[in-house]
C-alpha cells in the first residue's frame, strides 16, 4: 500500500458536556496539528498517490472552514462534543466529498482509503480511517 501525507493545522474553541471532561466542560481553546494521509494499493499513471498539491490545497480549505470557530456555535455541531476524535472523522468525511467529487484530480480515484489525525500535542492525538 503507497501513502502521502500532508499536514495543516486547526485553531477552534469549544466546550465539552460531561463530567468525563473535567474542567473542558468550560469554553476553551484548542490547537491542531491536522494530517491527512491518503493510501491507494497500486501508483497512478504518473507514479504518484495524489497529486500533493491539490491535496494540500483541499486539506487547508477543509480545515479553514473550521479554524478561528466556536464550534459551539456551529449549528452542525449543536449538542455535540466536539472531540479530537469526532473532528477527526469530520474532517475525514469532508476530504472524502472532495475526492468523490474530484477535487484532487482524475488520479485519485484510485484512491482506497484516507486517515485523518489530529494532534493534541506532542504527546496524545487521535485519527480515524475511511475507505474510499
Amino acid at each position: 500500500m503507497f501513502s502521502i501525507t500532508v499536514r495543516d493545522h486547526l485553531m477552534v474553541a469549544h466546550s465539552f458536556h460531561g463530567e468525563v471532561f473535567g474542567p473542558a466542560q468550560r469554553l476553551h481553546g484548542a490547537t491542531f496539528l491536522v494530517d491527512a494521509t491518503f493510501r491507494r494499493p497500486e501508483l497512478d499513471a504518473d507514479n504518484i498517490v495524489v497529486d500533493i498539491g491539490l491535496a494540500t490545497r483541499q486539506l487547508g480549505e477543509v480545515v479553514g472552514d473550521l479554524t478561528y470557530r466556536n464550534l459551539d456555535d456551529e449549528p452542525a455541531f449543536a449538542g455535540v462534543n466536539t472531540s479530537t476524535e469526532f473532528l477527526a472523522k469530520v474532517i475525514a468525511d469532508r476530504l472524502a466529498e472532495r475526492v468523490r467529487a474530484g477535487a484532487l484530480g482524475a488520479g485519485a480515484q484510485g484512491l482506497t482509503g484516507l486517515t485523518v489525525t489530529l494532534h493534541e500535542s506532542h504527546v496524545a492525538w487521535a485519527s480515524y480511517e475511511r475507505d474510499l
